[in-house]
């Protein structure tokens, strides 16, 4: 049963948030702007499909950083487990832990008692590339889990910002 309903579409302001990252430091979106930004919610840390996922992003860092744009990655998951799958996969940007689920329902929705376990909420998988001021000028949300991006319509999204 999904109990939110996000609104966020293309040409929406993204809404500010603080969340801590692997080390416990707070960081805002707002602190983040003034180049293109890439915001990837992910489910779970250390699954397989999220592990893939969060790793093509890795590879693809070179062509991220030459347009100046920047990649955070986000899920519900404590700072500490995503701590150690950063360092256990090398991933090169931060991970951020939403792990009161309110920017994940804000954003792109949450699975709830997900895989049939009561209370076992996650984020869903979605994209969302912002411009240099906030506003989202691509959106990809999946209602399937296992479904990754189409990396290459995230890149060209960028692209076409830097």
């Amino acid at each position: 049963m999904e109990a939110d309903k996000p609104t966020m579409n293309i040409g929406n302001k993204a809404p500010d948030f603080e969340l801590v990252d692997t080390e416990l430091k707070s960081v805002k979106l707002s602190g983040l702007m003034g180049h293109p930004t890439v915001l990837v919610f992910f489910p779970g840390a250390f699954t397989s499909v999220c592990t893939a996922e969060l790793c093509t992003f890795r590879d693809s860092m070179a062509r991220f950083n030459k347009i100046n744009a920047s990649v955070i990655g986000i899920s519900v998951d404590q700072p500490f487990s995503l701590a150690q799958f950063k360092k256990e996969n090398n991933l090169n940007f931060p991970l951020l832990s939403d792990f009161t689920e309110t920017v994940s329902r804000s954003y792109g929705g949450v699975h709830e008692n997900f895989v049939n376990v009561k209370g076992l909420n996650v984020s869903k998988r979605a994209v969302f590339v912002l411009d240099k001021n906030g506003t989202v000028a691509y959106k990809w949300v999946s209602e399937d889990p296992k479904k990754e991006p189409n990396y290459k319509e995230v890149e060209e999204a960028v692209a076409k910002l830097g």
